[in-house]
């Protein structure tokens, strides 16, 4: 029999097969294509749409039903219990304005502080290299849940104007945007998205190849210098970017 086009592309990721068929089931239960309340497929209804063994499609189904989305009952059938959790309290700002507002009840911690750390001018169109930076790996926090695992840099010449709790209590951009003899002349701000690698999951309390947004934000003063880099990762389940158009 050949093969459907669902297993084809299973077959073409890394990703274990059982994640990616969870993932693949959330999304039907989230979009409303398995509706609350609703029989789903059976097992080997399942195994024979996406061309894998029924023990693949259990341990897909255990995953799911973990998170409290599908109900099991001996001789029914399998059911839709919830639809996925999408908190979408945390909003990444797109104006300079909102990059200075601190998030109401986040929480700011450092996880690690390295001195002297070269960056590489080949890794920024934008900005001249400082000689060295502090590095601070933090890790942002709301209800004691992370949404956010940053990398901050700041260029050694400038660290010490920034006082030392600053770290701990507001946004990166914050940290150079009032600082006496500097003036950020141009700032700008990359989005991308990706999937959690292992580190990133445990940092951010999500499954490994969970969606993620990343995001680079840097700081250029008046003499053209990159002052700050700040990169950033966001769990995607709980961001949201709102862009306005028209003004």
């Amino acid at each position: 029999m050949p093969k459907s086009s669902s297993s084809e592309l299973l077959e073409k990721s890394n990703v274990a097969r059982y994640i990616q068929l969870a993932s693949l089931f959330r999304g039907r239960i989230e979009r409303g294509d398995w509706v609350l309340g609703a029989r789903i497929p059976t097992v080997e209804q399942l195994s024979k749409e996406f061309g894998v063994a029924g023990m693949t499609i259990r341990q897909a189904l255990d995953q799911i039903e973990k998170e409290g989305l599908i109900e099991r009952f001996r001789a029914k059938g399998t059911f839709v219990r919830a639809k996925p959790e999408r908190d979408l309290w945390c909003e990444v700002q797109t104006d300079w304005n909102g990059l200075l507002m601190s998030r109401a009840d986040a929480q700011i911690s450092v996880l690690s502080d390295t001195a002297a750390v070269h960056l590489a001018q080949a890794d920024f169109d934008h900005g001249i290299v400082a000689p060295s930076y502090r590095h601070l790996r933090r890790l942002h926090q709301r209800q004691n849940t992370p949404f956010l695992v940053a990398d901050v840099y700041v260029d050694d010449r400038i660290k010490s104007l920034i006082p030392e709790k600053n770290y701990t209590t507001t946004t990166a951009m914050r940290l150079v945007s009032e600082l006496p003899g500097v003036t950020v002349a141009d700032a700008r701000q990359i989005l991308s998205v990706a999937s959690a690698d292992v580190e990133t999951a445990q940092l951010l309390q999500v499954s490994m190849n969970d969606p993620v947004v990343l995001v680079q934000r840097l700081a250029i003063d008046q003499h053209g210098a990159l002052i700050l880099v700040a990169n950033g990762i966001y769990r995607g389940d709980k961001v949201r970017i709102d862009m306005k158009l028209l003004t």
